[in-house]
């Protein structure tokens, strides 16, 4: 494929020479091939442009940058937009696609959504994926990419990859980041789904509007119209999803809710059992009853989301709500770790933000015949302003609080400790993550259950920053399970 059919393709006019054929495109100069086009951007670390000659050195036959920027040797493509222009070219080139996509927003649940959703793909019969935190996961692999969204070179390469394996069905996450960085643009989304909204992120948006803008994005820019628009919708007063439902109305959206107050499926009512719970939901009149093998009432609402992203990819209602009842644990979301000798249960989850901590904690309380401990931390090189409020809403969920070490980064990890202190006044405070671990298990009791809050997943600590930092070997539920094997001894 030339530089002209690309073009052509993304809807684009490109001047110049445009008959050379291109084999790939890059973002990373080291990256460029003879042949590739060149993505040269402002980041928050380094300006592109500053590459752009080493690009061409190293055989860019184009680049896409400011029309301010100094290109000579190679096709200028010029636009206010750099990162946009260069998402609809990519996307152009990397084709074909699997011809089901569909994308998950929202601050809380997108990992858990995009999972639930492959998994029930998988379980009708369908070759899917989803891509995300946990990497790109099939059913039979999973790779990590360590990004929410990965860069628009990854993201659109795996896509590509996963169609001519046969994949047709993917979900993925679409994060304010990725979002706000055009690196969902350019694709043919069939349907899109928003969880939640919240404060988060606030690092990078700098306030709590321009991030749900980032999330807007999605629905306003990116989704085709009449295309379908999924919203969780469980508090009729939420401001935040009311005005996303009207402005995707306003943009000839087909707009499904999905909750107790939703109109395409309704969730009546949640029964809880010690080993999940059962869900009671109505779609197009029918009632139906769902037995759900997850803890928490947020895991019933994601299940829904997922359901909701099935459906309306033209699977029989009745298969996905049979699929549902068969999903298994995203992990590091609510994932039973173990259970201590004493008989507490251990979960882990990714929460970190303070909606996240409420939610968490809200969610396990119908489960608990004893005490709720917590266990968690904060993130530093992060949104300062949530750490107090993550404390305040463990203080409130839990009967016990135990403030500990998340990735401190490059902050100093006692004032981190202390800004969530603030909001839990009379919690533990136990910096070294595993000693605190050790704690809770040693405070438990036999109706009690433990959380492990904030890094889910995650496989290390982060400490330090820039040329000093480490990462350090880590993984909650491992850790969990050697204090909860220690337990006689502590």
């Amino acid at each position: 494929m030339n530089l002209h059919d690309i073009g052509q393709k993304a809807g684009l006019s490109i001047v110049g020479k445009t008959e050379m054929p291109v084999t790939g495109f890059a973002i990373d100069h080291r990256k460029v091939a003879p042949g590739t086009v060149f993505g040269a951007f402002l980041g928050s670390n380094f300006n592109g442009e500053d590459f752009i000659p080493a690009a061409i050195k190293a055989g860019a036959i184009a680049v896409v940058a400011r029309p301010k920027a100094h290109v000579v040797g190679a096709i200028h493509i010029a636009t206010g937009e750099p990162r946009q222009t260069f998402a609809h070219l990519a996307a152009a080139f990397f084709s074909p696609v699997p011809k089901n996509l569909m994308a998950v927003t929202g601050t809380n649940g997108k990992t858990s959504c995009v999972e639930m959703t492959r998994q029930i793909w998988h379980i009708c019969g369908e070759r899917s994926a989803s891509i995300g935190t946990l990497g790109v996961t099939t059913s039979d692999e999973s790779l990590s990419t360590g990004l929410t969204t990965p860069d628009i070179v990854t993201f659109l390469s795996n896509l590509n990859g996963l169609a001519r394996e046969g994949v047709s069905h993917v979900a993925f996450e679409a994060s304010s980041h990725g979002l706000d960085q055009f690196r969902s643009d350019g694709l043919p989304l069939a349907a899109a789904a928003f969880t939640n909204f919240s404060r988060d992120h606030l690092d990078y948006h700098g306030s709590i509007e321009a991030y749900f803008e980032a999330k807007m994005r999605l629905f306003e820019q990116v989704l085709e119209p009449s295309s379908s628009a999924i919203f969780w919708r469980a508090n009729p007063d939420d401001k935040w999803i009311n005005t996303a439902i009207q402005r995707s109305e306003a943009c000839s959206l087909k707009v499904l809710t999905v909750g107790p107050e939703g109109n395409f499926i309704k969730l009546l009512s949640t029964e809880f059992s010690h080993m999940g719970q059962i869900l009671k939901i109505e779609h197009n009149g029918i009632k139906k009853i769902i037995t759900l093998p997850l803890m928490g009432t947020y895991q019933g609402s994601n299940a829904l989301i997922a359901c909701s992203l099935a459906i309306v990819s033209g699977l029989d209602p009745d298969k996905v709500f049979d699929a549902a009842s068969r999903i298994q644990p995203v992990k590091g979301r609510l994932e039973r770790a173990v259970v201590t000798g004493r008989g507490a249960a251990i979960y882990v989850d990714y929460a970190h933000t303070p909606a996240a901590v409420e939610e968490v904690l809200t969610a396990l309380r119908p489960h608990v015949a004893g005490k709720l401990i917590t266990v968690l931390g904060a993130g530093g090189d992060r949104d300062k302003g949530k750490r107090f409020s993550m404390g305040e809403a463990a203080l409130k969920g839990s009967d016990i609080v135990i403030v500990t070490d998340d990735n401190p980064r490059g902050e100093n990890p006692s004032a981190i400790r202390a800004s969530v202190l603030e909001g839990a006044r009379g919690a533990f405070e136990i910096g070294d993550r595993r000693d605190a671990i050790k704690k809770a298990v040693i405070l438990s009791g036999d109706k009690d259950i433990i959380v492990i809050a904030g890094k889910g997943h995650e496989q290390g600590q982060i400490i330090g920053s820039g040329d000093n930092m480490q990462i350090l070997e880590f993984d909650d539920v491992e850790v969990a399970r050697e204090c909860a094997a220690m337990g006689a001894q502590l």
